[in-house]
């Protein structure tokens, strides 16, 4: 590892997007890197290109992480890598349609991809933090997690999960030296909409974030200490609203009694 290293940053879907843009600015950070991804060419080009820039070493692991055997290799390095300091689940896929006209397959991917993947690795990274008392898990989810009627539904769902998975494992590890943020962005220009069929500046015109713009914010957010950071919403109040009121609904969800509104009448 180089001299000064902030050590081992692992970036998911990495060879392009938001993926490529969190292994640049986390490099010029001090982080080496292990860069993850299917596309040799892209991902080895990025490395290249990220090594030569900022001086980093930059390791690249070809996988594909809706294949379990690729994930149990990568969750293995997780767990045994003393020098891994952060993971990025970034990795992820959308469907060209919805749960109704997709073919079964493309759906089960999904959720392999969007799901079970980074569930795993975020599971074998924050074991081995905790053994440290140090690390940093980033899951990019989206602002779909909090809009499911704006979308397909499995897509928003994956990212509801994500959310999910990060709220819970920020309040397990409340007062450790390990960090979990949850990423929101909003329609991000990257490649995912063409690989989709869907023309973004079309469903949103004007209102697409380059993706540079959408790291940096989220990365601010990190270094705030931000478990959710949400780069598009300029009123955090409205956010602090939606998590206020979903806590009020906390002690009033589980009664041994059926609800008088339920109840028959007499």
């Amino acid at each position: 590892m180089a001299q000064n290293s902030a050590g081992l940053a692992v970036v998911t879907g990495a060879s392009t997007g938001i993926g490529a843009v969190y292994a640049d600015r986390l490099a010029r950070r001090g982080h080496d890197l292990l860069l993850v991804a299917r596309n040799r060419e892209r991902l080895e080009a990025n490395a290249a290109k990220i090594a030569a820039e900022t001086g980093r070493k930059v390791e690249v692991l070809v996988a594909d992480l809706a294949n379990g055997a690729d994930v149990a290799k990568l969750a293995e390095r997780l767990a045994t890598d003393p020098s891994v300091t952060l993971l990025v689940n970034n990795a992820g896929v959308s469907l060209t349609g919805t749960l109704l006209d997709t073919d079964p397959a493309a759906v089960e991917g999904l959720m392999a991809l969007n799901i079970v993947a980074p569930t795993l690795l975020a599971g074998a990274a924050g074991k081995a933090f905790l053994a440290r008392n140090a690390g940093t898990i980033v899951n990019i989810s989206s602002v779909l997690a909090l809009a499911p009627e704006r979308f397909d539904g499995v897509y928003s769902g994956s990212k509801a999960h994500l959310l999910n998975l990060t709220l819970s494992l920020a309040e397990t590890l409340k007062g450790t030296g390990v960090k979990v943020q949850a990423v929101l962005p909003g329609a991000t220009r990257t490649e995912i909409w063409e690989r989709s069929g869907k023309d973004v500046d079309a469903l949103l015109p004007g209102r697409v974030m380059d993706a540079g713009d959408m790291v940096d914010a989220a990365l601010l957010g990190l270094d705030r200490g931000e478990v959710v950071t949400i780069p598009p919403l300029a009123d955090e109040g409205l956010f602090q609203a939606y998590t206020a009121a979903r806590l009020a609904l906390t002690p009033f969800l589980s009664e041994r009694d059926v609800a008088p509104r339920y109840r028959k009448a007499a």
